[in-house]
């Protein structure tokens, strides 16, 4: 499960000790009790992990209205019932994706619903199952960004990432891998469980460096309402060549989304079309993160620092592929003081659920000793939410 992928993270760029963190800001995000608390259940979809969001009606960077639909997209998801203080082991299942809707701009729990498969009502299962010509039985999905493409014909396109289980008898190490990205296309107006999806295997996945795309979307385009539009989809990758995790990006027109050969990767000076020339733009990111506007015409990237540290960063970009400021700590996670097994991971911003002089920030919170922990603690497993003021970037 995810829990096991995060330990090896940890264990590749912690192993010199995850203790030290950059400057830390002289103010500090806050904590956003609404948000964190819409999150908390004791029925049916009661946690997860990943926690991208996406605008149905394409507008990533306009605020958002009683009329928008906020797509929430989600890993590893606990489905069952518990009474808030303790979870009966019989009383649950993981199935390793899940979706919720949020209707409206407001943090309320009477307007957020939670899907999966529920076809056989006493075997929860994912709602995205693998089907591509390199997927086998077992085999299964976590949910990267994604977007809807309004410049295009507005389908909704969800990164997903292709994990089997593997057979480590005798040879020790890890019973899973990833073994590619899968691009799941939604039509538009379909609902969940999205029964007419598609998937489309795609080549933005090299198990050599680890790079994996689909980390962060930037769609930089009028209809989104980006700042200063160049038309271009821009997305975000983690690879990890040697011992440092860093942060590659592509860029592709709207109309050429799924024409894989037109993507171009940044190597430094210009757009290549070799993945293998992307160069880093920033180090020591997490897995998942996100890329997002300044009312200066800045760009702030918004990570866990290390992938897996207490450690919320930010750095501040001229451009979408940088150069950016130095790494400066908005925010220390408490879970992990708490809770010696606890772990957090993940964070991101999403500019259409702030407020005009903020960004609404969430984050992952986990444990190393997963099985053990969600039986005394069944609310462990869900995000938690922070205020970033603007004015803490300047």
């Amino acid at each position: 499960m995810i829990v096991r992928l995060f330990i090896f993270f940890f264990i590749l760029i912690c192993i010199d000790g995850c203790d030290s963190v950059p400057d830390q800001s002289k103010n500090p995000a806050v904590e956003q009790k609404q948000w964190t608390d819409l999150f908390i259940r004791n029925q049916g979809w009661f946690g997860g992990d990943g926690i991208f969001a996406i605008p149905l009606d394409g507008r990533e960077f306009i605020p958002a209205t009683k009329k928008t639909r906020t797509l929430f997209t989600f890993g590893d998801t606990m489905i069952g019932y518990h009474n808030g203080e303790t979870l009966e082991a019989e009383n649950f299942h993981m199935v390793n994706n899940s979706v919720g809707i949020l209707d409206g701009r407001s943090p309320d729990p009477e307007n957020i619903s939670f899907y999966w498969d529920q076809s056989n009502p006493d075997q929860p299962q994912a709602l995205f199952v693998p089907n591509t010509p390199n997927s086998k039985p077992g085999d299964y999905y976590w949910l990267g960004d994604g977007f809807v493409n309004t410049k295009a014909d507005s389908t909704l396109y969800i990164f997903a990432y292709l994990v089997h289980e593997k057979d480590t008898a005798g040879t020790g190490g890890f019973a899973f891998e990833q073994i590619g990205v899968t691009l799941l296309s939604i039509p538009v107006g379909s609902e969940p469980p999205y029964k007419d999806h598609l998937q489309i295997e795609t080549p933005f996945f090299d198990l050599k460096t680890g790079t994996t795309f689909g980390s962060a979307i930037y769609v930089n385009t009028d209809d989104a309402g980006a700042p200063d539009p160049d038309g271009y989809i821009y997305v975000y990758a983690v690879s990890q060549p040697d011992k440092v995790k860093g942060l590659v990006v592509a860029r592709v027109l709207p109309s050429e989304f799924t024409d894989f050969d037109k993507w171009r990767f940044w190597d430094g000076g210009g757009w290549n079309m070799d993945m293998t020339n992307a160069t880093f733009i920033a180090e020591d990111v997490s897995n998942e993160m996100s890329v997002s506007p300044l009312p200066d015409g800045r760009f702030v990237l918004t990570y866990q620092y290390l992938g897996m540290s207490p450690a919320i960063v930010v750095e501040v970009g001229e451009s979408l592929v940088g150069p950016f400021t130095s790494k400066k700590t908005i925010y220390k996670t408490k879970e992990n003081d708490q809770h010696s097994s606890y772990f957090t991971y993940n964070v991101k911003a999403f500019p259409h659920l702030s407020s005009p002089d903020s960004l609404l920030v969430g984050y992952n919170v986990n444990s190393f000793d997963f099985w053990t922990d969600i039986l005394v603690d069944p609310n462990l497993y869900r995000p938690r939410f922070l205020q970033l003021s603007f004015k803490n970037l300047e």
